[in-house]
């Protein structure tokens, strides 16, 4: 098979995605490598460059890859994930809207697109958790315990744009991250960003059937394939707080293995399946070379391995 993987700078020497993509080369399907943060983009050359089986999208939430992936959608590629579910859930408000419609478990949540509006929020609701509607890996996640602790906040919230608040959910202090690919689930436990501690080493935990229908109802209701989901142990039951289309898979046995075997399967689909076997990693076939994206398309693209 032939691939694109749009893959941005903060991911560049990432082992999700850099180790499938040495895998797929080493099995002798081709694989393109495209920075879309670095490349001058020839938006109507691009998706005349060559079929691809699949393009695939491993970047941080705003930047330009998405845009990439939805045009490659738009010219009738599949891609991985489906780009209109990528959108659903890196927007956090829209994916909160999203899975509360779905039935989940998500806290209330309020989105502001300036931060003195957060000061509308009734006090009872009281400690919340405030957040970028686009941040990833939890970058400025901010616990606030009061009013008046937001009005010290909000000059340090200005430089973001749309924000969310939620309600806190007590907890143990860690999260319970899930891991979807190929069909199956994977728990592992690690430290909260609310609570920083260095003696919580992430691992692999059993997964509770509460849990694991939890998160195998968040892929049909986003319409994720690859994902990850957040999920708090709250007083009341589990609550999803977090859904990332795909994530790293620390702690999966045989990540890399299972996600390129994963993104083969769905790159076979046709006429939009529902679903797919999961394809063979390696075939029994010469090495093929990596083709790259011609320069016209993207002058600075970079071919993979």
């Amino acid at each position: 098979m032939r691939l694109c993987f749009l893959v941005e700078e903060h991911y560049r020497h990432d082992g999700m995605p850099n180790e499938v993509i040495r895998q797929l080369t080493a099995c002798g399907h081709r694989v393109d490598v495209l920075r879309p943060g670095g490349s001058l983009l020839r938006m109507t050359e691009l998706m005349d460059a060559g079929t691809h089986d699949a393009w695939v999208l491993k970047t941080v939430s705003g930047g330009p890859g998405l845009t990439l992936l939805e045009a490659a959608a738009a010219a009738g590629a599949t891609t991985v994930n489906d780009a209109r579910s990528i959108r659903g859930v890196r927007d956090k408000a829209v994916a909160a809207a999203i899975g509360r419609a779905g039935g989940l478990p998500v806290p209330q949540t309020y989105a502001v697109a300036r931060p003195d509006l957060l000061r509308e929020i009734p006090a009872a609701q009281y400690p919340l958790v405030v957040k970028p509607a686009d941040g990833s890996s939890g970058r400025a996640v901010h616990l606030v315990p009061s009013p008046e602790r937001l009005e010290a906040l909000l000059p340090a919230l200005a430089a973001e744009d749309m924000l969310i608040a939620q309600p806190y959910v007590p907890n143990a202090g860690t999260d319970v991250k899930v891991y979807a690919v190929g069909g199956e689930l994977f728990a592992t436990e690690r430290c909260s960003p609310l609570h920083p501690d260095p003696a919580v080493r992430e691992r692999q935990v059993p997964l509770s059937a509460e849990v694991a229908a939890i998160a195998a109802q968040v892929g049909a209701v986003y319409g994720l394939d690859l994902y990850g989901v957040d999920v708090l142990l709250g007083p009341d039951g589990p609550v999803v707080v977090d859904v990332n289309d795909f994530p790293s898979f620390r702690q999966v046995p045989d990540a890399a293995a299972r996600v390129a075997r994963a993104v083969l399967g769905l790159a076979a689909r046709t006429g939009g399946a529902a679903a797919a076997p999961v394809a063979p990693l390696c075939r029994p076939r010469p090495r093929a070379v990596p083709v790259p994206i011609p320069a016209q398309a993207a002058r600075t693209g970079e071919a993979a391995l």
